[in-house]
């Protein structure tokens, strides 16, 4: 593996770390109702795990309401059954073929609360990337030490160097999608 190789795989992956934390985040709560909230939560459909939004067209009546219609209406007390142990505290008010979340506004405690898991994802985020860059640093140090590759030590340094900003440009995009986010939850 060369060394430009190294470095398209490393952004790859702190890119796919990123991306996997806003996607974590958008399914946190704030004060409106978004889809993204229930729309990864998984559903027991005929045997196997489901997400939501493959089974169920999720909308947004009212700004504090969700409301979940199946695409097959026998899946109505699964979808019910795995919204209430999703842990979101919803109570779903199935409605004929339709299901009801009210979503009722957070206390002070329960937005501190939220505001500390978000952290907890960066952190996580962050720590992934810095696993990315160690696993790089051990691909540039074995490609330098291995002759037949051609690595020389500076151009080793170099790659180190740039896997270095590399790290700091996605920690910086982790942070600044964090903080986007916890003031999106104390906030509202």
């Amino acid at each position: 593996m060369d060394v430009d190789e190294i470095l398209l795989d490393c952004e790859d992956k702190m890119q796919k770390a990123v991306d996997y934390l806003t996607g974590e985040l958008k399914g946190i709560r704030t004060g409106r109702a978004s889809p993204a909230l229930v729309e990864f939560i998984k559903v027991d459909y005929y045997g196997s795990p489901t997400d939501l939004r493959q089974i169920a067209q999720v909308s947004v009546p009212e700004p504090t309401q969700l409301l979940i219609k199946p695409y097959d209406a026998g899946a109505i007390q699964d979808i019910s059954k795995a919204l209430q142990s999703s842990g979101l505290g919803l109570n779903p008010n199935v409605e004929g073929k339709a299901i009801r979340l009210n979503l009722p506004p957070l206390s002070g405690e329960r937005r501190q609360q939220l505001a500390g898991s978000v952290k907890s994802m960066a952190e996580q985020a962050k720590v992934a990337i810095r696993n990315v860059r160690r696993d790089a640093n051990k691909h540039i140090d074995q490609a330098e030490k291995d002759k037949a590759s051609g690595v020389t030590e500076d151009e080793a340094k170099a790659a180190k160097e740039e896997v270095q900003d590399l790290i700091k440009k996605y920690e910086g995009q982790v942070d600044a999608a964090t903080e986007a986010k916890r003031k999106e939850i104390l906030e509202d």
